[in-house]
């Protein structure tokens, strides 16, 4: 038979951290996919800009500027209770699909950076896209600590002909 002060605790504990844990659930998903969503807008407005992991430049402008190097930088932390409900999906087995969409917003985010940054220096294309992931937490050797999504990217700035 449990103790009635461990029940009364347990019932504590519960009426506590359920409300916290709803809210961070609420909380982390609104601003998932809000970052989403401003991604998908960045998209559709620079649906003229041309992206390729070719390392040759396709439709370059014969008359146009020096193609230039670009880099970007992205890092996007996981919250704890991501990281909390991860450790439990690791003793069960299974994907870790917070940390899938961790490492599709950083990729998405390096992108959108390159193609700031080259817009900014007068391009309309980037070429020769390389992203590499970095860990720069140790999260991944020693398990503890929050992981996070490290992405780099460089990629070639060109000025392209126009698709019309």
């Amino acid at each position: 038979m449990i103790p009635e002060g461990a029940v009364w605790l347990l019932l504590q504990v519960l009426i506590f951290l359920g409300p916290l844990v709803i809210c961070g659930l609420i909380i982390g998903r609104t601003v998932e996919r809000r970052h989403f969503a401003r991604l998908d807008q960045f998209d559709a407005e620079n649906s003229d800009f041309l992206v390729s992991q070719l390392k040759s430049y396709p439709m370059a402008a014969p008359d146009g500027p020096d193609p230039a190097i670009m880099m970007s930088e992205v890092v996007i932390a996981s919250d704890y209770l991501k990281t909390f409900l991860s450790a439990w999906r690791r003793i069960f087995g299974g994907e870790l699909r917070s940390f899938q969409t961790l490492q599709t917003r950083a990729k998405r985010e390096v992108v959108h950076r390159l193609i700031t940054s080259a817009r900014a220096a007068g391009f309309n294309a980037i070429c020769n896209v390389r992203m590499n992931t970095v860990d720069i937490s140790g999260a991944a050797k020693t398990r503890q600590g929050l992981p996070m999504a490290t992405v780099v990217a460089t990629a070639t700035a060109y000025m392209a002909r126009s698709r019309s």
